[in-house]
């Protein structure tokens, strides 16, 4: 029986489970492994921060995600359809290993952060943003 997302220990599973789904996706994988050759030893202990500050309200992320995406898209298109694939994955990992209220914020902050996201993007008058 799933259960709900409590503990760092629960975002960290989250966070790997849903990454290994990432890189290998061919619609948002490329910007992971082409685009930006993320550094994976950074990236996903900022993403355990993330998230344990959105989701716990633990606060050990600082930073400015909509910057950096604004910045990556600088490098290579962010389209609407790349954000409603990461918000798939994203809810897909969540159903398959946790349910209840928290699962549900974890979605619900997921889908508040793409639309955000995507108008910043928009809005910082980049010419590579497609709708």
């Amino acid at each position: 029986m799933n259960k709900d997302l409590e503990t760092r220990q629960d975002i960290i599973m989250l966070v790997d489970a849903f990454y290994r789904k990432v890189v290998v996706d061919e619609i948002i994988g490329f910007f992971f492994n082409k685009v930006i050759q993320l550094s994976w030893e950074k990236h996903i202990p900022t993403m355990y921060d993330f998230w344990e500050t959105v989701l716990l309200d633990n606060i050990s992320y600082k930073g400015n995600p909509i910057l950096k995406h604004i910045e990556l898209n600088r490098l290579s298109a962010l389209k609407k359809d790349h954000f409603t694939r990461w918000l798939f994955l994203w809810k897909e990992t969540i159903d398959e290993h946790f349910i209840g209220p928290m699962s549900k914020k974890a979605i619900s902050k997921a889908e508040q952060m793409a639309a955000l996201m995507l108008y910043k993007i928009e809005q910082s008058g980049n010419k590579n943003f497609i709708q």
